[in-house]
């Protein structure tokens, strides 16, 4: 079996899933046989946006998603409402938690995902149109396998679309067609060599993966021409699903969301830097999947777990049976979920606080 650049097995063509979790098992298991405890940063004691030393735990938490081990704490800023991931993941940690995330185990079924979301991607490039018709060059920071991209250019088909983004998706994305140019690394260490040539760069759902959401904010003014327009869509720390529905709220991520930015932080960081703030959106961006998430959530913690190579040993048969019936049992609370999603909550998502997210768009003075 040959190796990836990390030393880790690659899954083989034809091995599907089990044979590709038994393949990666052992190498996991060497890992966490030395605990998780060193993945982390060191607690601070103040606030990473403000640097106030008033904070109060917001929440505790396990990973959701993958169900890798590991407890993950968010802190909430008293003195400017900032959230953050404390104590964070250090590089050793965030590579170990996204790894069969977005890419490996995972990348099947999230490029399936984020490929069916063209009527949302469609909202994201329409929000610019009363701003800038036609824009030349867009740079879309964090892009993945570039399927935003892909969506936005029938809304500006005489547009040129750059993807930027740190793993191999957007390699493939340059290679399929979705982006021009598919540029892989950090955008803080490139934005000087891309220089101020861009009509826009957009971050959708970036900033709160990133370790310092404001050297990336600086990037991009570097990274804009004088006149151009920066569009950024984040989860809403504010929203009253993230009280009401605790850990099981979608957006939190844990562990991979870092930040949580309040949408006046954001626009007061974003007027120091130059920008002036055109829109402020919350209604537009919200995904209506809170109930539905909570509740997808909920089964799969209660279930059997899913077979995955950090897990010491395969379930049983028996297991597997129970986890899939569980899973079965949960469906018409899924499918109920859903309809109160769509069909009362987001009606009523700007007016009672309920968005999960909110957008902003700026002009680089």
């Amino acid at each position: 079996m040959s190796s990836s650049t990390d030393g880790r097995p690659e899954e083989p063509a034809t091995a599907g899933r089990a044979g590709a979790v038994s393949a990666l098992r052992p190498g996991y298991q060497a890992e966490l046989a030395q605990g998780t405890e060193r993945f982390f940063e060191p607690r601070r004691d103040d606030c990473p946006w403000c640097g106030s030393g008033r904070l109060r735990e917001r929440l505790r938490t396990s990973d959701l998603f993958q169900h890798k081990p590991g407890r993950f704490l968010l802190d909430r800023c008293l003195q400017c409402g900032h959230v953050f991931q404390n104590p964070r993941l250090n590089a050793e940690g965030l590579e170990f938690y996204y790894r069969d995330f977005y890419d490996g185990l995972g990348e099947k079924s999230l490029g399936g995902v984020f490929a069916g979301r063209q009527k949302m991607y469609r909202q994201r490039a329409e929000s610019l149109r009363p701003f800038a018709e036609r824009p030349g060059t867009w740079l879309d920071v964090g892009t993945g396998h570039g399927h935003y991209c892909e969506t936005a250019r029938t809304v500006f088909p005489g547009t040129s679309f750059d993807g930027l983004d740190l793993s191999a998706g957007v390699e493939l994305a340059e290679q399929a067609g979705r982006v021009e140019r598919g540029i892989r690394g950090s955008f803080v260490d490139l934005a000087e060599r891309l220089g101020d040539g861009y009509d826009v760069v957009s971050m959708f759902h970036y900033l709160e993966h990133s370790t310092e959401p404001r050297e990336e904010l600086r990037a991009a003014r570097r990274t804009i021409r004088p006149g151009g327009h920066l569009l950024i869509e984040v989860p809403d720390p504010e929203s009253r699903w993230a009280r009401l529905l605790g850990r099981w709220w979608l957006p939190w991520l844990q562990p991979q969301h870092l930040h949580f930015i309040p949408v006046a932080n954001l626009r007061q960081e974003l007027a120091e830097l130059g920008f002036t703030v055109v829109a402020e959106q919350h209604a537009e961006p919200h995904d209506p999947v809170d109930l539905l998430g909570a509740v997808w959530l909920l089964l799969d913690a209660v279930a059997p777990p899913e077979d995955a190579p950090w897990l010491a040993t395969p379930p049983t048969r028996l297991r597997r049976l129970l986890r899939t019936a569980t899973l079965l049992a949960g469906v018409p609370a899924l499918l109920a979920a859903a309809l109160l999603d769509r069909l009362l909550v987001k009606p009523l998502a700007r007016p009672w606080g309920l968005a999960n997210a909110y957008r902003v768009v700026a002009r680089r003075d």
